[in-house]
């Protein structure tokens, strides 16, 4: 079941999922949520970490897993994801470090780590909730458009569009990454509950192929379509290519 949820800003969207988020630890302490990096999930965060500063938000239980990192590049390298989630999220929170876990770029053998990776969050039960963003060609964590659906955490090797997308992040476009570890479209689909963000009119194409189009590795998000629980939380700019039909709540 897909729920899609339009609102008004991205300071809106971020709420609704910091919402739901928080929600699943107050019902279970301790959650296994994954996580993802970007632009879009800032807020989310900065908004969770306010929830926890004011009233006591409790991640003291709580284990998580992010999506991804780039092949190659070190835990305290500014760019990685490793660095990106503690100086965005970790280090204003009460969780403890032994339950955070992000894939290891720097590993030797990427296919043992993406077995290792897997198994990891079998053994800590499965994925509660998973927080995904989308880029502009549909992806889901990096999963590019054409990776096979029943690919678990692997190696993938970036779109030349997302290339570009990520290069406001570096000082040159040579300079980003060309792999990344990521987990799978069928590891995203294990998660018992999923939450994709997006905000800002480039979003709007993604989000009509994921949420109205033909199920197609093409559009790699468009499998949420399948998810048992998948809600789509987006602005009225990503929002504006979907029919009125498709859309379950407006807020503000």
């Amino acid at each position: 079941m897909m729920r899609v949820i339009v609102t008004n800003s991205y300071d809106e969207m971020s709420t609704e999922a910091a919402k739901i988020v928080a929600g699943q630890i107050y019902l279970k302490p301790d959650s296994v949520l994954g996580l993802a990096t970007g632009s879009t999930p800032l807020s989310m965060y900065k908004k969770l970490i306010a929830v926890h500063e004011m009233i006591g938000l409790d991640f003291s239980q709580v284990t998580t897993f992010n999506l991804d990192e780039y092949i190659g590049m070190a835990p305290d390298n500014p760019q990685s994801y490793h660095y990106f989630m503690h100086h965005n999220f970790f280090d204003f929170i009460n969780i403890k470090p032994e339950n955070i876990y992000i894939p290891d770029g720097m590993a030797k053998d990427i296919v043992a780590e993406g077995k290792r990776y897997d198994a990891l969050i079998e053994a800590k039960g499965g994925i509660d909730l998973q927080i995904l963003g989308i880029g502009q060609n549909a992806h889901i964590g990096f999963n590019e458009p054409d990776i096979k659906f029943e690919a678990t955490t692997h190696k993938v090797r970036l779109d030349e569009e997302t290339i570009q997308a990520n290069s406001r992040f570096f000082q040159t476009e040579e300079e980003v990454p060309r792999y990344a570890i990521s987990m799978g479209i069928k590891t995203i689909m294990l998660a018992k509950k999923v939450v994709l963000l997006a905000n800002g009119r480039n979003k709007a194409e993604a989000i009509y192929n994921t949420v109205c189009g033909s199920i197609s590795p093409s559009a790699p998000a468009s499998i949420l379509q399948l998810h048992r629980d998948a809600t789509v939380i987006v602005d009225k700019e990503a929002a504006s290519l979907l029919p009125d039909r498709v859309c379950d709540k407006i807020c503000g």
